[in-house]
């Protein structure tokens, strides 16, 4: 393994300093939740080792999202980026091969990175709406390819698929004897019908979630990877063993105390997040120099500048920062040029929300009133 840091991670904003920052678009979940706020009052709970699959009433609760899941088929991680590890390290090597549809989250490209595993990327294409192309995905696969990584509700796009070609990529995984990885950290906050859990559609299917995004409680790093696969499951069950035996008793009863009102909660959530949508579709509407593809599903979007091949853009996130004090995530964290950048925009509250997107304005323009003064 040849470690390197993410950019996305030396760049975040507790790297830089939530002091330093006034607009923080940058977050990519909804408002973290405080413990009191959230309602959770824990239990004089034993401190012992956990289970090392995970809480069973936890893995219940995570199991009955899917139709036909069992608690025996939900392995419960360090967030969706332990075990998004766990499954990186479990299948690839460097004689391997991945196919990753990019952009994705930086965890599902750097740790194969670090493997050292061949890795085909399938570029999603802003022009296309960024279709999942399918096709090229098919032409991608090698009999050493692994799997296909793919994420749903995309990060950082907010962009879905539908089931119908979800459906289409298992049988292509299936026919060509590999796997599908579907990342679904924003499953619980789609617009429209939420797509079937990925993993209980085949036993070729991994699916891996965790309610850090959707819940706004990353703090209690929990996560999980579902497979109908007995053999593959107790593979990931054994690195997970051997990284951390189990998890925290503490972190996995909050987390199934969270989801044992999920319904509620996601029904309160629901019309704030169209608010801040509309929010978002206002701007962009109203903004001649931004265009983006709006987003069906998560709280994250990837608008572009329209802005043309001389715009400095090293000046436009430093006098977004410096002077305006906000903060996005720049198209360069997940490796697409810096005319792109993410925007959360379910966790700023609404004021601080509006005020970053006019601070986007604001930089964007003086950008190009520097420029034209150098000239």
């Amino acid at each position: 393994m040849k470690y390197a840091r993410m950019v996305i991670e030396t760049e975040a904003p507790e790297e830089y300093g939530y002091d330093r920052i006034r607009f923080n678009l940058s977050e990519s979940s909804i408002r973290d939740q405080t413990l009191r706020g959230g309602g959770f009052t824990v239990p004089d709970l034993t401190l012992f080792y956990g289970e090392h699959r995970g809480e069973t009433r936890l893995r219940e609760l995570i199991a009955a999202q899917g139709q036909d899941l069992t608690p025996n088929q939900v392995l419960v991680t360090a967030g969706a980026a332990g075990g998004l590890f766990i499954i990186a390290t479990s299948l690839l090597s460097p004689g391997g091969h991945l196919v990753v549809v990019r952009p994705n989250y930086a965890t599902n490209i750097e740790t194969p990175k670090a493997i050292g595993c061949d890795i085909t990327y399938i570029d999603q294409q802003f022009d296309d709406g960024f279709r999942l192309d399918i096709d090229a995905i098919a032409r991608a696969i090698r009999p050493n390819t692994r799997y296909v990584s793919i994420t749903c509700p995309h990060n950082p796009t907010g962009t879905m698929i539908s089931e119908a070609a979800l459906r289409q990529l298992i049988a292509l995984v299936e026919a060509r004897g590999c796997r599908l990885l579907v990342d679904e950290t924003y499953r619980d906050l789609q617009y429209d019908k939420q797509l079937p859990v990925a993993a209980s559609l085949s036993p070729s299917v991994i699916s891996v979630s965790s309610l850090s995004k959707a819940y706004g409680i990353p703090g209690i790093r929990v996560g999980w990877i579902i497979t109908r696969d007995p053999a593959l499951y107790e593979t990931f069950l054994a690195a997970k063993e051997q990284i951390g035996i189990c998890g925290s008793v503490i972190d996995e009863w909050i987390a199934g105390s969270m989801l044992e009102r999920r319904d509620q909660f996601l029904a309160e959530l629901a019309p704030v997040m169209q608010q801040r949508l509309k929010i978002m579709r206002d701007w962009v509407e109203s903004e001649p120099l931004i265009e983006w593809v709006e987003p069906k599903g998560g709280v994250v979007c990837f608008p572009r500048m329209k802005v043309d091949a001389a715009f400095d853009f090293d000046r436009f996130y430093t006098t977004l920062l410096e002077k305006h004090g906000t903060y996005v995530g720049p198209g360069h964290w997940f490796d697409m040029p810096r005319c792109y950048f993410r925007i959360g925009f379910l966790w700023p509250l609404e004021d601080e929300l509006r005020g970053g997107l006019a601070a986007i304005s604001a930089a964007l323009r003086e950008t190009m009133a520097s420029a034209k003064a150098v000239a």
